[in-house]
């Protein structure tokens, strides 16, 4: 038996966007800083083994998978941060399109 996704989200990470044309400073002029889009509960599970093998045939760059729950919005042009650590999201998986779960297939950024 799986343990259901909700036990699972233990860790408390923040998803970002690029900043847009209209997002700016307080003196009107435009930021390049990343917006933050929601905080949210996550798995941030570093694939090792046969998971990052799997990975390695779409992408080498696939270091990590972050489930979380299903959340409209989400894109690739976004990043997860959780302590510090900034991820890329390469890829969005919906597992059997059941609007439960988002898995972002990320990289560490350097």
């Amino acid at each position: 038996m799986t343990t259901p996704l909700i036990n699972r989200l233990d860790k408390r990470a923040v998803v970002f966007r690029p900043p847009g044309p209209d997002d700016v400073d307080q003196w009107g002029q435009p930021t390049e800083d990343w917006v933050e889009v929601v905080k949210l509960w996550a798995a941030i599970e570093p694939l090792r083994g046969q998971d990052r093998a799997a990975a390695a045939q779409i992408t080498a760059d696939v270091t990590t998978r972050i489930r979380i729950r299903y959340r409209e919005g989400i894109d690739r042009s976004m990043i997860v941060s959780y302590k510090g650590i900034e991820f890329e999201i390469l890829y969005i998986i919906h597992p059997e399109f059941s609007r439960r779960e988002l898995q972002l297939m990320c990289k560490e950024r350097q």
